[in-house]
């Protein structure tokens, strides 16, 4: 896993103290076996070993932990933080196991509207066309056409493509279209993807964080001011109500700043009463990073001699938004 080699440049790339930079790393999902409709999550054994190596090559430590010291200048060298986004329930039944085996915190970020059976869009779609039936599926509703979907491949690149399409949609037509396709499909969609409470407040109990995620996971740049407060405002009292904690970080959803949500969000999010937040540009934050625009990245590499050699490269660049 070149640990020997790796870590005197890690030093040098990230000393502890005043010049310290963060490392975040962003998941959604840890499947139980891999999913050749989403290769971009790692199963549990990829995510083991990737785990095993964060752990060998880094100081990982809680988001709330490092924010606090990456602004008071006294992060450890090679800091880094675990994170995920949306609420699935694989964090619970499959991601946690693993993290405490290596002893490893991470902060999950938690769409409310989601628990206990609800579903996104993304995974509707998904889901729906993983179901259908091989041969035409007539997508007119959504402005796509007839399209064929054959083979894996096929369904693939229909998949990516539906997302897209919808996914800067004013909600109510977004939700009408996906509505519209799932009613095509003739299996019933999964209701377990996302955490019930219960698993939820086991992810607390493990001594893991929870922060907030907006209610219904909106495009924040999409909605009013009105209707973007609210949002976040009801996550974060929906997760407090259930643990029976404060809740102190938030994730953007999707997170890209300018297209996703805007400086404005971002004071909102602070007059909510959260102490940082983190968007999905990558690079690493130093103390000059707004607490409220912390850059986190995922390294996709499927071996370990690649995956720690993204994590290094990660950290060249710095991040400072405006």
């Amino acid at each position: 896993m070149l640990i020997g080699p790796m870590r005197p440049v890690l030093q040098w790339l990230a000393p502890g103290g005043s010049r310290a930079p963060l490392s975040i790393l962003i998941y959604h999902r840890v499947l139980p076996e891999p999913d050749p409709l989403l290769t971009g999550d790692p199963d549990a054994a990829t995510f083991r070993w990737q785990m095993q190596l964060v752990a060998r090559l880094f100081n990982v430590l809680p988001l709330s932990d490092a924010v606090r010291r990456l602004q008071d200048g006294t992060l450890p060298s090679r800091a880094a933080c675990i994170t995920f986004d949306d609420g699935y329930a694989d964090n619970h039944e499959v991601a946690l196991p693993i993290l405490r085996e290596q002893g490893l915190p991470a902060t999950f970020f938690v769409a409310t509207g989601f628990l206990d059976g609800g579903m996104m869009f993304n995974d509707r779609v998904l889901e729906s066309i993983r179901r259908m039936p091989s041969g035409e599926l007539d997508l007119e509703h959504i402005g796509l056409g007839m399209r064929s979907i054959d083979g894996l491949d096929e369904r693939k690149a229909l998949i990516k493509e539906v997302i897209q399409s919808v996914k800067y949609l004013e909600r109510g037509e977004r939700e009408e279209k996906v509505e519209q396709l799932t009613a095509q499909c003739p299996q019933a969609l999964p209701d377990d993807l996302m955490m019930t409470t219960a698993q939820l407040k086991g992810l607390a109990a493990a001594g893991m964080e929870i922060g907030g995620h907006t209610h219904s996971h909106p495009i924040l740049a999409r909605l009013t001011d009105d209707q973007a407060r609210a949002e976040i405002h009801q996550g974060k009292e929906a997760l407090e109500s259930i643990l029976g904690q404060p809740v102190m970080m938030f994730a953007y959803p999707n997170g890209k700043p300018g297209s996703d949500y805007l400086p404005k969000h971002a004071a909102m999010v602070r007059e909510c009463g959260f102490d940082a937040a983190v968007s999905t540009t990558w690079g690493v934050s130093t103390p000059h990073t707004d607490r409220y625009q912390l850059a986190r990245f995922t390294p996709w590499d499927a071996t370990p001699g690649r995956f720690g050699l993204r994590l290094a490269r990660n950290l060249l660049k710095r991040h400072h938004p405006d």
